[in-house]
């Protein structure tokens, strides 16, 4: 009779001799995935202390920036509504938006525990669009003038994110003995952290003139035929410590093979969006996302050998 020989490295473990092998479920593990992810985060006015000259129209309730009356030389005609801060203004809605999601991980199982997988991973989320018109709104309290408050909108933008992510996470599948079973669906949790890049393109408008009338901005965009400031595209990088979980279940196609499908949550302290200047030496926040998650849905395989 005539049987195929097997070389070493087809079984796992270590051969102790006596065609027996001693395995402790050390494997080597390597994945990929993709899928989507929807991002969240609490958008929060950054502007900082910036106050803005308000008028009154005549014979109307109507508030106007200076910047506005200043086009046409017109303030002194106008009765000054009071100064505010347009810090003070909230963000008209918050960030919520999908994307697609991507990524890869090596690792190891834990000798004589199986159980626990040890990877170090990689995680991009593609571009997502943040956009606003107007960016702030709300009741704006004035001061040194004849209103005491008034309804201001500031600001127009178009946006849009991307984040990368680098992890370290422990995974926990839950099965018995060394060896993962094949055609079984096996439960898993993962908890991790990593360190995150969060690039933000932001092209900033100012439809309203108060922002683009203000000295402070001048550097970060070139002046109109009104010496008002037409901002540059701005891109800017906000470095984070990340905080990763997730839930999933994955499937032995084989020994050695294995569909995985998992969610992963991915938490972000603060991603800022900033003016930035030609020279790149100089930047100013316009806002930021506070308390950011991507939840990230994603189909893979995993091997692990």
């Amino acid at each position: 009779m005539t049987v195929p020989a097997h070389a070493d490295w087809q079984y796992p473990g270590t051969y102790v001799g006596d065609g027996w092998y001693d395995d402790d479920g050390t494997r080597f593990v390597i994945s990929a995935r993709g899928g989507a992810s929807f991002g969240m985060g609490k958008i929060e006015n950054g502007l900082g202390a910036v106050s803005i000259g308000y008028y009154l129209l005549p014979d109307s309730d109507q508030i106007i920036p200076w910047g506005q009356c200043a086009i046409t030389n017109s303030c002194d005609d106008l009765t000054f509504a009071g100064y505010g801060e347009i810090a003070k203004l909230p963000a008209t809605k918050d960030y919520e938006s999908f994307s697609f999601a991507a990524g890869a991980s090596i690792g190891w199982t834990i000798p004589n525990r199986p159980q626990w997988r040890i990877e170090a991973g990689w995680d991009h989320i593609a571009e997502s669009e943040y956009n606003s018109s107007p960016m702030f709104k709300g009741d704006l309290s004035l001061v040194g003038g004849a209103v005491d408050s008034a309804p201001i909108e500031s600001a127009s933008v178009n946006s849009e994110i991307s984040t990368d992510v680098i992890s370290v996470m422990a995974f926990y599948d839950f099965f018995t003995g060394i060896q993962k079973p094949s055609r079984s669906v096996i439960p898993y949790i993962g908890i991790g952290v990593g360190y995150a890049d969060t690039t933000a393109i932001l092209n900033l408008y100012d439809p309203y003139g108060d922002i683009s009338a203000q000295q402070e901005f001048s550097q970060y965009g070139e002046p109109d035929d009104y010496n008002l400031t037409q901002f540059y595209r701005s891109e800017y990088t906000t470095p984070n410590v990340a905080g990763l979980l997730s839930l999933g279940l994955s499937y032995g196609i084989t020994e050695t093979l294995f569909l995985d499908f998992g969610v992963r949550g991915i938490y972000l302290p603060r991603v800022k969006w900033e003016l930035v200047n030609t020279e790149q030496d100089r930047h100013r926040e316009v806002f930021s996302a506070e308390n950011m998650i991507y939840i990230n849905a994603m189909l893979g395989i995993r091997f692990e050998f």
